[in-house]
């Protein structure tokens, strides 16, 4: 059976047992695989067939008092000209992921739609719309989902402060009245004097109902609704205690004969302290998950809002919710790109840090590629959009985070679990407590039993362990996000702490990838700077990557070299401003007749640390040796000496000679090496090291290294490596 994903924003989930019941209404819907909702982000994933229509998760969510947010829009539809007609448009927009509900008036031309927030665009259903063949366009204005969520979260955060202020202001006269006395004796003989018993508790009954019927009245619309459908939740603990201290106490202040003599007692303040600390604690808890999305918010804010679109003779901006595959867009010097696209003409350099973490800019010309997101330099190009919207890496970067934020992690299942059965449990103990207080305690029991029954209730509460959870996963993928490092798979973040052993490729990863001149050394009567010239001005006409490496290291405006002569294997002979120079390793200078024993030596110890020596010679005389490597990335020695500092073992796997690995892993202390290893090989190579040392996370880059990274435990993949290595892996590094 098809599959679909399926993600819903849920409102009402105050506590981890909302969460849970939440989720259980999800999977009871028939044709839900699997579900999972996170309570810090409010989020629903669920994994269900393809023709089960949303509405169906709608309402299971409304039935069990946790309705999905929804987004409505409305679209003007054009060319409707019968009845067909709109069952045709209603289909086509009723097909879109994420739509509820769809209906097409042909009297106004109007489509009124209710759709998922986060699940579909205005876009989408134009483009559906169109599909159909009846052209659509925006009625108003649609909110993004991003800024729809992000306003609704300020909105909450700014409704509980004022509740938290109110609800305080209101109840510290209560608190003061009632404890103040217990504290200062000479404030109770105060209040006795001057306003009496009997208007001190009326005093509190007024204040404590307006605390009750205004900002806690929350608790009892959403608490007691969930005792009758025998689901409770935190709300319905809240309700239950604060109606027992509130029923108690007004029964004491008007009705004082109906409790046994010397019972008669209230306990205003309990019952509104109770509610001013349980919203203090969801105006913490909203604060906390609102800074939760900051790294996707920055994400998103990387991709601008419009873009030039070529259409013909003229240039128009054109918001990139309205640009379709296959447009020719114009991107002027310093612009952020839109969409993903291939460059039709132009040259200029693009900075592409964003994406692969690499500072330096990226040269694009005639069939290069572009992402959205990056900057472009100082040229102008002009490129064929190929991926837009939902399509583009940048959005792709954007859904791994939401979704790796929104996983529920193995220990969380734990805790909803927990939870689930925690507030039954809760209140069962409440009631036997109370029992056992009116058999066993000391007289009066009524009022020491109530106290103690409300207590638990109270005190029992669940919302600390089921929140911080999902809250600290959040956070800590979040930061990472910001720091570079994306989890794709959200179990990835809590492999991570039972890994004792971090596997590491070599080429591209402990390096930078690429050769350059890592040492020069002059032969006596030579100046290094000259010879270098000459060898860059020789080897420029070579498209080898060793030399390219000599030519960026020798510097701009280097002469022109005559009559040059590649010798595969051997080196490279050239004449540059009458000179002849010669540049190859030992086996060419014996061949040509020279002599290097005074350098020779020195290119030994080179080789020794794994580098590759080379010798120059100018006219027949030795000049200098130098040695090419791929040089070690800079942080790496640091880094691997905080993994040992942690405790965990480090190793080298690479395809590389032995003799270059041996070199390499002795220069950053590496633990253990293994050196010369296929792509099989690595895997083989991976098991040892787990049967020795036990759970381990590999990082590489290449297409190579996609087997290891799938094979352990946790896979990591440098963002600057290949597409395949980053989707084998369970979180990518450095792509920021």
């Amino acid at each position: 059976m098809q599959q679909r994903h399926i993600s819903l924003q849920i409102t009402g989930l105050n506590c981890a047992a909302c969460a849970a019941r939440a989720e259980r209404a999800l999977v009871q819907v028939n044709g839900v695989s699997a579900a999972s909702v996170n309570l810090a982000s409010g989020k629903g994933q669920v994994e269900a067939a393809a023709e089960l229509p949303v509405s169906a998760l709608v309402a299971a969510l409304d039935q069990a008092g946790y309705p999905a947010a929804l987004s409505h829009l409305s679209l003007d539809i054009q060319g409707l000209s019968c009845a067909s007609c709109v069952g045709r448009a209603q289909a086509a927009l009723r097909a879109v992921p994420g739509v509820v509900t769809a209906e097409v008036s042909l009297a106004t031309e109007r489509a009124e739609i209710s759709y998922l927030t986060g699940a579909s665009r205005a876009a989408d259903l134009i483009a559906a719309s169109a599909a159909a063949g009846y052209a659509a366009r925006l009625h108003g204005v649609e909110v993004a989902a991003a800024e729809d969520t992000r306003q609704r979260k300020a909105d909450e955060i700014k409704t509980l402060s004022h509740q938290v202020m109110m609800a305080a202001a209101l109840t510290l006269p209560v608190f003061v009245i009632e404890m103040g006395g217990h504290m200062v004796p000479a404030m109770h003989h105060w209040v006795m004097a001057n306003i009496g018993q009997q208007n001190r508790y009326l005093l509190q009954f007024v204040l404590t109902t307006l605390v009750l019927i205004g900002p806690g009245r929350q608790f009892y619309s959403k608490g007691f609704p969930a005792l009758v459908r025998g689901a409770p939740d935190m709300n319905a603990l809240v309700a239950l205690g604060t109606s027992a201290a509130y029923g108690f106490s007004v029964v004491s202040t008007f009705w004082p004969g109906l409790l046994p003599p010397g019972a008669a007692d209230v306990y205003y303040e309990a019952a509104a302290v109770i509610v001013v600390l349980i919203l203090t604690g969801r105006l913490l808890e909203a604060r906390a998950k609102g800074r939760t999305g900051a790294a996707i918010r920055k994400l998103a804010g990387l991709q601008p809002k419009t873009a030039e679109v070529v259409s013909g003779d003229t240039v128009v901006e054109t918001l990139v919710d309205d640009i379709a595959a296959g447009d020719l867009i114009r991107l002027r010097p310093g612009a952020r790109i839109a969409v993903d696209g291939e460059v039709i003409s132009g040259r200029s350099y693009v900075d592409e840090s964003m994406l692969s973490g690499e500072p330096v800019p990226v040269e694009k010309s005639a069939s290069s590629r572009v992402s959205a997101g990056t900057v472009n330099g100082s040229g102008v190009l002009e490129f064929r959009d190929t991926h837009v919207r939902r399509d583009t890496a940048l959005a792709q970067i954007i859904q791994m985070v939401e979704q790796a934020q929104g996983a529920k992690l193995p220990v969380q299942g734990l805790v909803d679990r927990i939870t689930l059965w925690f507030v039954p449990a809760v209140m069962l103990t409440a009631a036997l407590t109370v029992l056992l207080w009116l058999l066993l305690g000391p007289a009066p029991a009524v009022p020491l039993a109530l106290v103690a029954g409300v207590s638990v209730l109270i005190i029992a509460c669940p919302c600390a362990m089921g929140l911080a959870t999902p809250t600290s996963i959040m956070v800590g993928i979040g930061r990472a996000a910001q720091l570079g490092v994306l989890f794709r798979k959200g179990d990835a973040l809590q492999r991570l702490q039972e890994v004792k052993v971090v596997a590491l490729d070599k080429t591209g990863t402990l390096t930078q990838g690429h050769p350059a001149l890592t040492n020069f050394m002059a032969a006596k009567g030579f100046e290094s700077e000259a010879v270098l010239r000459l060898v860059g001005a020789a080897e420029s006409q070579s498209e080898h990557p060793i030399a390219r490496s000599l030519v960026a290291a020798a510097g701009k405006g280097l002469a022109q070299a005559d009559s040059v002569e590649a010798i595969p294997g051997y080196g490279l002979r050239a004449v540059v401003e009458g000179q002849e120079v010669l540049v190859g390793g030992a086996r060419r200078m014996q061949r040509e007749g020279i002599a290097f024993a005074a350098l020779e030596q020195q290119a030994m110890c080179w080789a020794a640390a794994g580098e590759t020596p080379f010798f120059v010679a100018i006219n027949g005389e030795a000049a200098a040796a130098l040695a090419v490597a791929d040089p070690i990335k800079p942080g790496t020695p640091e880094a691997i000496r905080a993994l040992q500092a942690r405790g965990l073992k480090v190793a080298m796997i690479t395809g590389d000679a032995e003799a270059t690995a041996r070199a390499i892993a002795a220069r950053l202390g590496i633990d253990v090496g293994r050196a010369e290893c296929l792509p099989g090989d690595k895997v083989a190579a991976l098991k040892d090291l787990q049967a020795e040392f036990g759970a381990l996370a590999f990082v590489g880059d290449g297409l190579n290294d996609a087997p290891a990274l799938a094979a352990a435990e946790v896979g990591i993949a440098i963002g600057t490596g290949t597409d395949v290595a980053i989707e084998a892996a369970g979180c990518g590094a450095g792509v920021r």
